[in-house]
This record gives structure tokens, sequence and C-alpha cells, in this order.
């Protein structure tokens, strides 16, 4: 997807230049595959056109990746997102952990997608934070109510990212800079999840499966 050319359109509570950003924080956070430096490339430069707080981070990244060999990346990739829960990129998983109420977080997600016209494919999870970012820069108004609801979940893992001294910290940095400020419920669910974590229960989650085992996402837009 060209996101060059793709038609910013304000909506309510969002700017010109929010769908860029999550396109190109999208492609940032995809598994690092055989088409990512492209996908670097083209995240560079729109990031060199938004905003100083959303840019600066973005950069930081682009510049990492730039230097680092593909294989290099890819294993950090797996080790961060893959082997750490603590990190984990499927955000109905810091509110909901393994429990019924997860199975049913992620059914609403993809039906909202499916109501805007999107296809998931049967690899693909509604709630990887790079397909909700892919969803958000084509459907902006739903994707940042998507993206505030979750906000707690996303403060936690870019907090965990950073603790792990990961490259990605500065990609969910990005992210948050497109977010209204923090409200103080929102910093006391945060200090919550980070001290008592997701709920355990290890059950309902059918027909999803755990994300500390799924493949690696392949994000591609609407299907």
């Amino acid at each position: 997807m060209n996101i060059l050319k793709k038609k910013a359109a304000r909506t309510a509570g969002t700017e010109p230049w929010h769908p860029y950003a999550w396109q190109a924080q999208s492609l940032l956070l995809a598994y690092p595959d055989e088409n990512f430096a492209q996908r670097l490339a083209l995240a560079g430069q729109v990031a060199s056109t938004l905003p100083e707080p959303v840019a600066r981070p973005l950069l930081r990244f682009t510049t990492h990746a730039a230097q680092t060999a593909a294989a290099d990346l890819a294993i950090a990739y797996v080790a961060t997102f893959d082997h750490r829960k603590r990190c984990c990129p499927y955000l109905t998983y810091y509110a909901h952990g393994d429990t019924r109420k997860r199975g049913t977080a992620l059914l609403r997600l993809k039906q909202t997608y499916t109501r805007a016209g999107w296809r998931l494919g049967d690899d693909e999870l509604p709630d990887h934070l790079a397909v909700v970012l892919e969803f958000a820069a084509t459907d902006p108004g739903t994707g940042a109510q998507l993206l505030i609801e979750h906000r707690a979940g996303l403060e936690l893992l870019r907090l965990a990212l950073q603790d792990e001294g990961s490259p990605w910290a500065s990609v969910l940095e990005s992210v948050s800079a497109t977010l209204p400020a923090l409200a103080g419920d929102e910093r006391e669910a945060v200090a919550r999840l980070a001290a008592q974590g997701p709920p355990e229960e290890q059950v309902g989650l059918d027909p999803y499966a755990s994300p500390v085992f799924l493949p690696d996402p392949v994000v591609g837009g609407p299907r």
C-alpha cells in the first residue's frame, strides 16, 4: 500500500497527518521479512513529514533498522514479541489475558473491521498492534477510538519495550505521541496492569490461539 498516495481526511478527534503516522508505525511493527527494507524506506519518507514528537522516535528506529542486518533484526523481533509475554503485541491480552473475555473482545474487533470492509487473513489476529494501526490509517475515527480504548495496554507495552532496551520502544513512543495525553484513570489503569498483570484464566479463547505461539502477522490492508 502506497501511503504517499493515500488521501488524508480529517475525522473527529484526528488530524490530517494521523493516517500517515499510523500507517508508517504499522509498517515498522510488522515482522521484518524480505520486503521490510522497502517498508522501512517508505516509513522513513513519511516520518520526515510528521510533527516532531511523532517523527523523532520513528526516525530513531528507522536509522537503527537501516544499520542492522536483516537477519539480526528478524531474530530480535522474534525474541522480543514472541518470547516475552510482557512485550505482547496483541492488545486485548493486556485487559483480558487468556480468558473468555478476550475471545469476546477479539470477535468484536473483527466485527468492527468487517463493518468497515476489511477481511483479515486466517493467519492474522485482529488485535495485533500492526493490524490495529493499519486499520486506524484507513478509518481514522474508529481507529483512534480503538487505540484509546487500549491505551493502558499500549503504554504498558511501551514501558516493557523500554525496559528491555528494544528499538521498537521508539515506535511505541511515536504511537503514544499521536494520542491524547493520559488522563488520571488511564494512568491508574497502566499502574494496575503493571502491578497485577492481565487475568490468568486459561480458557475460552477458541477459535483464537494464544498470542505467544502465533505465526508472525502479514499486514497488507483490507482484503
